[in-house]
């Protein structure tokens, strides 16, 4: 399953079983081929004008009250339904000059699954939440390592700066510093307001998490002591993966709806100010998206994979490959992903 924004829509697939293993190593784990303009790291992009009256605006959605998934438009047999797919995509457009959005799906919406590493953008969300309650000051630091190569790092698998690759002990790092109830908090009260109960973060990604050296956080320039869980265990929030209570789904459990409104409200940070997460500043979605500047191939740009980009060209007129067709199409394209492929021990099964 992964975590996509793909220019001004945004879309989330999850549960797709891949049988070949040699098909996910081929191409799942491609670095991503980047855009030939890198020189604007925006967040908004212009989106098509529209009177249709089937998009609904955030004040109609009333995002900030619970039950907003009752009140969104919300096409529920827009993609075909299959065994093994979890499908949400919210199709961006504005009205009268107003964001107003229309929810895509294959009615499996509010279907629990295991989201395995898609859900580290969660992690990291709400550790730098919990930063922001000290500090809205940037660049920042995790001890030495640039928080811009972390989370590179994070969506790469791969060294960036200081960040050494280990996806897995960051993002764990991450919820054990936020912790799992604050972390699951944002899913509910604290932001996102979800009806299903059952949709949190309670685990972690691996056995060890990454150490800071120093143990410390520092926002420009000013250090900030931000104290994280030695082990995730120690976290009264903790559940293991195979908890009483957790069954298939994992100590980690996400719906399409649950994670691409998160991304959504990410995505639309500048344009829609009332649906911010809690205390996260514009530098803090341009690391995300982006990295550290002036690089903006980091953050979810370096997502791996390369199916999302392929599957977009195949659309297009232009020939070539799939990063020259989208560079005529449009040089400054932007794709943001987070894959979350992996061996589920549930179901004895590898999905993405």
């Amino acid at each position: 399953m992964r975590s996509i924004l793909v220019g001004c829509s945004l879309a989330f697939v999850s549960q797709l079983l891949w049988a070949n293993a040699e098909f996910d190593e081929a191409r799942l784990s491609l670095s991503p081929p980047q855009p030939a303009d890198h020189s604007t790291p925006f967040i908004s992009c212009p989106v098509t004008s529209t009177e249709r009256q089937d998009y609904t605006s955030s004040a109609q959605a009333q995002y900030q009250q619970s039950g907003w998934e009752q009140r969104i438009s919300l096409a529920r047999d827009f993609f075909p339904t299959q065994e093994d797919s979890r499908i949400l995509m919210i199709d961006i457009a504005r009205r009268e000059g107003e964001p107003v959005y229309r929810y895509l799906s294959d009615g499996k919406e509010d279907q629990l699954y295991e989201p395995w590493s898609s859900s580290k953008i969660m992690a990291f969300t709400a550790a730098v939440s919990r930063l922001r309650r000290d500090t809205s000051a940037s660049p920042v630091l995790v001890g030495q390592v640039a928080l811009g190569d972390l989370i590179t790092s994070l969506n790469s698998y791969a060294s960036s700066g200081l960040a050494d690759g280990d996806s897995n002990a960051i993002a764990t790092y991450f919820l054990n510093v936020a912790g799992r109830d604050e972390a699951t908090a944002l899913l509910h009260d604290n932001w996102l307001k979800l009806a299903n109960p059952a949709v949190r973060l309670r685990g972690a990604y691996g056995s060890v998490a990454f150490a800071p050296e120093p143990n410390v956080w520092l926002a420009g320039g000013q250090s900030h002591k931000l104290s994280a869980y030695q082990q995730s265990s120690d976290d009264p929030g903790f559940q293991p993966y195979r908890c009483d209570t957790c069954g298939l789904t994992g100590n980690k459990p996400q719906t399409t709806l649950a994670q691409a409104e998160g991304l959504r409200r990410l995505a639309m940070f500048d344009d829609e100010p009332q649906t911010r997460p809690p205390g996260l500043t514009r530098a803090d979605i341009l690391t995300l998206l982006y990295g550290d500047k002036p690089h903006l191939d980091g953050g979810m740009m370096a997502g791996i994979s390369q199916l999302i980009h392929t599957g977009l060209a195949t659309h297009l007129p232009t020939v070539g490959d799939a990063k020259s067709k989208l560079d005529a199409v449009a040089p400054g394209w932007r794709v943001w992903q987070k894959i979350g492929w992996g061996p589920s021990e549930t179901r004895g099964a590898g999905k993405w």
